[in-house]
């Protein structure tokens, strides 16, 4: 059984080749449609699904005329600017007729490296799938310093994958899976069904062909894959310029899929107690039993606080009595924290003067 059949969370990457007639610069509204369709299977079957989709530059170049070259900073953003609300409304208009609610998130890839920008994000995405929306994720193009590259969506697809443990990610693209060699040149060029481990020798097959529209190529969707599959990920490669590409990946179609290392919990769990605590919070026995049971950590339970620490920093765990239980990231500062600290949820917004998390630290971002 392929992992796309029992993943119950999957990050879907599309790219702009799939959105966009190149030709033309309009948006593929057929394929969107049936790709809205999918979708709509995969959430009725029970799992969450997020769309990290491209399609905002090309869909904006094409309203505002600009040539189908290498475009300047500052052009790429206003096309990014104009096509973001076009993409949008796209997918909020396919979604619609099968009871499904679109999000709209903005995002870098720094968005996912800073740990308190990564928990704002992964808070975030956690309330909207919550909610059952389809969150449909692009790089903020809009305001980007450095030069725009279309590619990097498959890395930031890969950090959204580890950002909310994902279970599948999916690259849809223009290449129907990882080969040997350049298939258009290399007639002696075969596909890869299933790549275990990326080897030095995988990476040395991946090319650097893009589309006219976008720019990722094979040696991206490597980088992609060793991201998502160390996170407990499996990821995809596939066609997706055929209409229902899901679907079609479902039935057998033609893919490389990349096995996952470990599951995804695990290794999330692992990645945390990896980390150098940079404070530590004492609790009371009552919220030690609580965590023992799979509980987050509560203010109630807190005692007390030792060294300084920011929002998402990794705290020691640690009983007043002197047992260490473990680590976590810890959605406050060692000043808030200790404001907090032994007080109900409901009191926080009193006691910060703002409205703040209900817990101290999630169980997701607990390893015991």
């Amino acid at each position: 059984m392929d992992p796309l059949s029992t993943a119950k969370r999957i990050v879907v990457k599309i790219g702009s080749a799939l959105l966009v007639d190149r030709a033309t610069g309009a948006l593929r509204t057929d394929w969107l449609r049936a790709m809205a369709e999918d979708v709509a299977a995969l959430k009725g079957r029970g799992a969450d699904v997020i769309l990290v989709s491209s399609g905002s530059i090309a869909l904006g170049r094409g309203v505002l005329k600009l040539p189908a070259t290498t475009l300047p900073l500052e052009q790429s953003q206003a096309a990014a600017a104009v096509g973001q609300i076009r993409l949008a409304r796209a997918y909020e208009e396919v979604l619609a007729p099968h009871g499904l609610t679109a999000a709209q998130v903005l995002l870098t890839l720094e968005d996912t490296a800073d740990r308190r920008r990564y928990l704002n994000a992964r808070a975030t995405f956690e309330t909207l799938l919550g909610f059952g929306t389809v969150p449909i994720v692009n790089e903020n193009d809009t305001v980007a310093t450095d030069e725009i590259r279309y590619g990097d969506n498959d890395r930031l697809a890969a950090q959204i994958a580890v950002t909310v443990g994902a279970d599948a990610l999916i690259l849809l693209s223009d290449v129907d899976g990882l080969y040997t060699g350049n298939p258009n040149t290399d007639p002696a060029a075969t596909r890869f069904d299933v790549v275990d481990a990326i080897t030095p020798q995988i990476e040395a097959m991946a090319g650097d062909a893009g589309s006219g529209l976008s720019k990722g190529g094979m040696k991206t969707k490597l980088m992609a894959a060793k991201t998502a599959t160390a996170s407990g990920c499996a990821m995809a490669i596939t066609h997706g310029f055929e209409t229902h590409p899901l679907k079609r990946l479902s039935e057998g179609a033609n893919a490389t899929w990349f096995t996952a290392q470990m599951d995804p919990h695990a290794a999330r769990k692992r990645w945390i107690a990896a980390m150098k605590p940079q404070g530590t919070v004492l609790v009371d026995e009552g919220a030690a039993k609580a965590l023992a049971s799979g509980k987050s950590l509560l203010p109630a339970g807190l005692r007390g606080v030792e060294g300084k620490f920011g929002r998402g920093d990794p705290v020691t765990i640690r009983v007043t009595d002197g047992r260490s239980l473990g680590q976590g990231l810890s959605r406050y500062t060692a000043a808030e924290a200790t404001a907090i600290a032994g007080h109900h949820s409901a009191e926080i917004e009193v006691l910060l003067g703002y409205p703040g998390r209900a817990v101290l630290i999630h169980r997701d971002d607990m390893a015991l």
